[in-house]
């Protein structure tokens, strides 16, 4: 319970109230932990392999050059609808003109807006191999899993749904595990630190905010002063 409510701060009320959630419960919890030391410099410095992020453990899903001219950041939750057209119908552009001939890097980061697509990011980022698969999977069928009227449903959904996919993966351990969770969240504390974001998806292009309409016309032009 302590878990969840911590986690619906978060989503609700943004990276503010995480911190004032702090302010009374420091010590209480990793997530906390962090916060606190990011906000103490020397304490942090005292302390600095305790919450030292490991490269290898958890792997980012990306998909182009690693080291591209022009880096793509999408700020997605999945169970946002937007989200999926734009799976369906930006992505398959950008990946013919743009990702597959090396012009760029595109980078999927989590940003869920409730429980059912937290859960859903913890499992897309289970088989940690650095590829989209699944994710663009989990998007492509998203108005089969998202239905339900408890999270319990959707978790069911998200159960069979896997079944048909992939033969490897444990929907309970998935979802349970904690350097998973923490990886996924941070995704989404970055996104509201660094980048002020708000509502997905969000893009990002070469760390600036893209803010226009998204559609393919409009962010092929982006690119193209770019490159």
């Amino acid at each position: 319970m302590k878990k969840i409510t911590l986690l619906l701060i978060v989503m609700i009320f943004g990276i503010g109230a995480w911190y004032a959630y702090k302010g009374e419960k420091i010590g209480q919890g990793r997530e906390n932990a962090k916060i606190y030391l990011e906000q103490n410099p020397k304490i942090a410095a005292e302390n600095a392999n305790l919450f030292a992020d490991d490269p290898e453990k958890i792997k980012r899903i990306f998909e182009g050059k690693e080291d591209a001219k022009i880096t793509i950041i999408t700020y997605e939750s999945l169970t946002c609808g937007h989200c999926a057209d734009f799976h369906k119908n930006v992505y398959p552009e950008l990946k013919k003109n743009f990702i597959d001939n090396g012009l760029i890097k595109i980078e999927f980061r989590h940003f869920p807006l409730d429980l059912a697509a937290f859960n859903a990011s913890k499992i897309a980022q289970c088989k940690n191999d650095g590829k989209s698969n699944l994710l663009h999977y989990l998007f492509k069928n998203q108005t089969t899993w998202i239905k339900g009227e408890t999270i319990e449903d959707i978790n069911t959904n998200l159960k069979n749904l896997i079944k048909d996919e992939v033969t490897d993966i444990n929907f309970e351990k998935c979802t349970s595990d904690k350097n998973i969770e923490d990886y996924v969240l941070n995704d989404r504390i970055e996104g509201v630190k660094k980048f002020n974001i708000n509502a997905t998806p969000t893009i990002i292009i070469n760390n600036k905010k893209f803010d226009q309409p998204l559609n393919y016309k409009n962010l092929k032009k982006s690119l193209e002063k770019l490159i």
